[in-house]
């Protein structure tokens, strides 16, 4: 018993080649202890798993921790979870979720920014308002508006194409023959 764990594998496996059955050791003796005996600990009684009706009788101040052992059922286990969270100092939102919005509402747009759009002209959403700005003499914005521009316009006669001593340089006519029609293909 004194030779360690390698040298007793080396010597079974010695055993099992040469067609020996393996010796079997006898159990070791525990040691002696020098320390005196004390009497044996009363085993604690194990409470059964908690149920439904214990979850029912938690409050925010209870100990939640044995909702989360191995033996509770995870409809038990569930139930605690979600009584725990719903005490405001664990049901706080932290802003990193992304869709935790309601995308269900609509977010009305502003009615100035709903007056330029082209659909709401087209549906005249604003018309009466807009036949009272007439009468009332307010130019409305259009394209034959006969007023005077107030933006610098392009000069009438187009400025001259510059010559360019490197005849390289130049525009080149394209003086490739007109290709053939197209055909019906290969396939």
């Amino acid at each position: 018993m004194s030779d360690g764990f390698l040298s007793r594998w080396s010597r079974r496996k010695i055993e099992v080649k040469e067609g020996r059955p393996p010796v079997a050791e006898p159990a070791a003796a525990p040691a002696p202890s020098l320390a005196p005996i004390e009497p044996a600990a009363p085993v604690p009684v194990e409470e059964p798993p908690p149920t439904l009706e214990d979850v029912a009788a938690l409050t925010p101040e209870s100990d939640f921790r044995r909702f989360a052992a191995r033996d509770v059922a995870p409809d038990v286990k569930n139930a605690a979870l979600k009584k725990l969270f719903t005490d405001p100092r664990f049901n706080v939102m932290d802003g990193m979720d992304v869709y935790v919005g309601d995308y269900s509402q609509p977010d009305p747009l502003p009615e100035s920014m709903l007056r330029q759009l082209a659909s709401a002209k087209f549906l005249n959403l604003f018309s009466e308002e807009e036949e009272a700005d007439e009468k009332a003499g307010v130019p409305r914005d259009v394209a034959d508006n006969p007023t005077p521009q107030s933006v610098a316009q392009s000069p009438a006669v187009p400025p001259e194409v510059p010559t360019h001593a490197d005849p390289d340089l130049r525009l080149q006519q394209d003086d490739a023959a007109p290709g053939e029609e197209p055909g019906r293909g290969t396939g």
